[in-house]
């Protein structure tokens, strides 16, 4: 069934006037089920001092843009993503606190991972820069480095879902390769949070890393990231995509139903990278050597865990929680990828229209790898 891009007024911000610029997007209303996603034709962004204006060449389907969706982010919400996505579709409930920073600015554009091609800059900027295919750097650190408060593209203000965004230049990175427009758009958010993961929990060579969720967007990406630097990956993983995982780079799978304790023992892992947490957070604690290091920037098994303290302090653990990026992330990615050492991941590729339909696959979690939706064509 083809969509109807809707051309009637929402009587909001995105409500085209007579003499505005149009485009197709998918304004997210509010919280709630997949009718927030709503295909419309809006107006299309005015440009500021210091913005570009992208053509929306492809973009990636993150779990956080349907935590944002669900308000999964609030202190009320104790189930993970999948659970509470259903919840969502049986009795929608408005959350203030159910936003990655403060409230969500409903109704807005969702849509953190961009590959787009510079369709014109502001008039301070750099003219000779449009047709430039590029990547948005999507964690936006509006104090610099030295502070720690950031906003993100498509959970703060308005992302990718669309024909076009505006992005401050300074966040955009062209790149230098023959990947498609697909195989990009799947670095952003999910490379970009492993390697921010990584780099953070100053993984070694030699060391041993335990990747939970490896099937996944992130922990597909970690496994990169963490055999490019000489480590061994374990992984967890369901076990009909073991054999995937393995070939991605791991060096051993483990069934996520297997006991973790039993299999590797305790003390046998140097770096946790774990997204998932929920009722295995107690395990992992166990398998971590003496000084080990538990990284994490998610918990899509539930965000609610158990902490024996004495686990933790006794045996001299390091918790990182990440979720602002390093300066060092984006410009590491762009090289790694201009260098031909990382692997592109398109598990599938969808219209933008039918972002609903890719939120559910998602949440079935049957792929490896990352989802992409592709922006209608623009007539010249």
């Amino acid at each position: 069934m083809k969509t109807r891009w809707d051309k009637y007024p929402k009587q909001d911000r995105f409500d085209p006037k007579d003499t505005s610029k149009t485009m197709k997007a998918v304004v997210t209303a509010g919280n709630g089920g997949y009718d927030k996603l709503q295909c419309r034709i809006v107006r299309l962004p005015k440009l500021g001092p210091g913005e570009v204006l992208l053509r929306v060449l492809a973009a990636g389907v993150n779990n956080t843009e349907i935590n944002t969706r669900i308000g999964w982010y609030s202190s009320l919400v104790t189930t993970g993503t999948e659970d509470a996505a259903v919840a969502e579709e049986d009795h929608a409930t408005e959350k203030q606190d159910g936003g990655w920073n403060e409230a969500t600015p409903f109704p807005f554009i969702q849509g953190t991972d961009c590959c787009g091609r510079i369709a014109a800059v502001a008039p301070d900027g750099d003219q000779s820069t449009i047709g430039s295919r590029v990547l948005v750097r999507a964690c936006i650190r509006k104090s610099g480095f030295d502070a720690i408060d950031n906003i993100w593209m498509g959970s703060d203000f308005d992302g990718a879902f669309a024909q076009f965004v505006k992005v401050s230049a300074r966040e955009l990175f062209p790149v230098d390769c023959d990947w498609s427009d697909a195989e990009l758009a799947t670095i952003p958010c999910a490379y970009g949070t492993a390697e921010n993961m990584v780099h953070r929990s100053k993984v070694c060579k030699n060391e041993t890393v335990l990747v939970t969720g490896a099937s996944g967007g992130v922990g597909s990406a970690v496994m990169q990231l963490v055999k490019r630097r000489g480590a061994s990956v374990t992984a967890i993983a369901a076990k009909k995509k073991m054999e995937q995982v393995l070939s991605i780079g791991a060096d051993n799978v483990i069934d996520r139903c297997e006991d973790l304790v039993s299999r590797l023992g305790e003390n046998s892992v140097d770096v946790i990278v774990d997204n998932v947490a929920g009722p295995a957070f107690e395990s992992l604690l166990k398998v971590l050597k003496p000084g080990g290091r538990y990284v994490s920037s998610g918990a899509i098994g539930g965000p609610l865990v158990t902490l024996d303290m004495r686990t933790f302090y006794l045996k001299d653990l390091k918790l990182i929680g990440c979720t602002s990026w390093d300066e060092p992330v984006f410009p590491n990615l762009i090289s790694y990828i201009e260098r031909g050492e990382l692997q592109p991941l398109v598990a599938k590729i969808f219209p933008l229209e039918q972002i609903a339909d890719a939120q559910k696959e998602f949440l079935e979690k049957k792929h490896v790898g990352n989802f992409v939706l592709i922006p209608p064509s623009v007539d010249d």
